[in-house]
């Protein structure tokens, strides 16, 4: 992660992929609160870089609402994913 974002930029589409796929194993692995600063970096950042109707966008919301809901916290993510 670290040569990505000094090679490309935090910002960079590529790096905000990766840190969505890292956000994604630590989820798998139950590791709620990392995957969830990841997500929500990557849901910050999308939102800046590529504006907040950009599909890579709306699916780090989703991302973040599903890290959410598969931890029992159902108030968070209804005002993402129905928007």
């Amino acid at each position: 992660m670290k040569t990505r974002k000094t090679k490309l930029g935090a910002d960079h589409p590529d790096t905000l992929t990766s840190m969505g796929n890292l956000a994604l194993t630590y989820g798998n692995q139950g590791r709620w609160e990392e995957a969830e600063k990841l997500f929500v970096q990557v849901m910050e950042t999308s939102k800046t870089k590529l504006g907040a109707d950009h599909p890579d966008t709306l699916m780090s919301m989703n991302n973040l609402a599903s890290t959410y809901r598969n931890q029992g916290r159902w108030g968070r993510p209804r005002s993402w994913r129905y928007r």
